[in-house]
């Protein structure tokens, strides 16, 4: 039996009862609402339940054309099934033109079920199709990912608010910084979770009648229309406001963005230089703050290794200090001896990037997990070039997992053609990562490590260098 919810215009409680027997008939348990009135049909339409109208034709106080009218003003799409003792075929017809779904005669109630079953089932199509077009139109107009409106919704708002009555207008561009940093180093999942708390932070100080949207991969525009006691100056604040926050509870991954304004009073100025003159002021504030929020990234990212790898144990302080003694040890001059430092702390930071259970897999990695482990010295490296701080060990990052035999990754050079602070940086990490334990194995002894050192001697490291590690160790 199904159940379906039925308004029933009827003004008779037998033929009332000869409806419900003839759905019940056909296979419908039938929870109504009769009606007599077009102020009761109004009111029942409130609820949106129902799922169609049946209706008498004619009636002392209400007729099915009037009921028709009634449902149709209620904007609801709802099957409506006429059922009448004497309704002609013309009257009918002209019921069927004005929007009717189907007419039964009382005779004839054997007809009722299976014109229910079939109407209920076309308005489900209906609304099926309804909502496909519904989210169509949602989407040529807003951004799939933040909700926000679209480039093609910003551009058709400007047209249509240029000399219009809603001066004065200002316009605030916002341009997240480090967008493309993130999606190399922790991937476009995060890039997306950041976009979206940026939009979040910026409609925070918009108000509902302003036009927010995001016009390109980091970039948005808001309209603000009627800003009489609102100047572009003071909507920029309050957005930075928010942001600092946002990243006072956040530190982890602080947000800067770049932000632009322009004021247009009156119709005098056109919306398309506005909108010019506050990509330019957006475009001085990202030059002054580009290389800021670079550096908040780098050392937001250098404090998520550490929680993950083995920073946390000390194993980056164990590198610098042996890497230093062997940097001594072969008399490299000073600023060579600080690069290999700071390469000791910083070589592993493309692993931010690398997935956890990649990272702390317990067995043995597949050939595509390889893969992806190895790009950690190129996602490193572009990370640190970036960073006005760590640029001079980028190149230092990047080749810190060659081998001496030309083996290694990713540009396969052998010998001297590795840099010397690589080539220590390399025996240095091997013996710390065999004399700890990590996620796949137990550590070695001291003395298992020296001998695995002295097997790869020749192969993975510089001969010479392994010697003097011997020594120094």
């Amino acid at each position: 039996m199904t159940l379906i919810r039925a308004i029933i215009v009827e003004d008779s409680e037998d033929d009332l009862l000869l409806l419900l027997r003839a759905l019940k008939k056909g296979g419908f348990e039938t929870i109504y609402t009769r009606v007599e009135t077009s102020d009761d049909l109004k009111k029942a339409l409130y609820d949106y339940n129902w799922q169609l109208v049946i209706s008498d034709h004619a009636m002392p106080r209400f007729s099915a054309p009037e009921a028709l009218q009634v449902t149709k003003e209620s904007g609801r799409d709802l099957p409506f099934i006429i059922v009448s003792g004497t309704i002609g075929e013309e009257i009918a017809v002209e019921a069927m033109r004005t929007g009717a779904h189907d007419y039964i005669m009382k005779d004839n109630l054997a007809r009722l079920a299976p014109a229910v079953e079939r109407e209920l089932r076309d308005a489900e199509i209906r609304k099926k199709h309804e909502q496909d077009r519904e989210m169509l139109e949602y989407l040529t107009l807003h951004d799939q990912l933040t909700g926000l409106y679209n480039r093609i919704y910003f551009e058709n708002e400007l047209k249509r608010l240029e000399g219009g009555r809603e001066y004065p207008i200002v316009l605030v561009t916002a341009d997240l910084n480090g967008l493309k940093l993130i999606n190399e180093t922790m991937g476009p999942k995060e890039g997306d979770r950041i976009l979206q708390i940026c939009a979040e932070l910026l409609k925070k100080v918009l108000h509902k009648r302003d036009v927010l949207a995001r016009v390109g991969g980091d970039e948005f525009v808001a309209i603000i229309p009627r800003s009489t006691d609102r100047s572009g100056e003071e909507i920029v604040n309050q957005i930075r406001t928010e942001i600092d926050k946002h990243n006072l509870e956040h530190e982890d991954l602080p947000i800067s963005m770049a932000l632009g304004y322009a004021k247009s009073q009156d119709q005098s100025d056109p919306l398309e230089e506005l909108l010019t003159e506050a990509h330019k002021k957006l475009y001085l504030d990202k030059q002054d703050r580009s290389e800021s929020a670079r550096s908040q990234v780098v050392q937001a990212l250098l404090a998520a290794l550490s929680e993950r790898d083995y920073i946390a144990n000390g194993h980056a302080d164990r590198l610098d200090e042996l890497c230093v003694k062997m940097g001594e040890a072969v008399d490299l001059e000073k600023h060579r001896l600080t690069a290999l430092s700071l390469v000791a702390q910083v070589h592993d930071l493309g692993k931010v990037g690398i997935p956890d259970k990649i990272l702390f897999k317990k067995d043995r990695l597949t050939e595509e997990e390889w893969t992806i482990m190895r790009q950690h010295p190129e996602k490193g490296y572009r990370i640190a070039q970036t960073s006005p701080e760590l640029n001079r060990v980028a190149d230092l990052i990047l080749r810190h997992h060659e081998k001496w035999d030309g083996s290694g990754y990713p540009l396969g050079l052998k010998d001297e053609e590795i840099p010397l602070e690589c080539r220590i940086l390399s025996i240095v990490d091997a013996y710390d990562a065999m004399t700890n334990d990590r996620p796949y194995r137990k550590a070695l002894t001291r003395e298992e490590a020296l001998e695995e050192l002295k097997r790869n001697s020749g192969s993975q490291f510089d001969p010479k260098l392994v010697e003097l590690f011997l020594r120094i160790i």
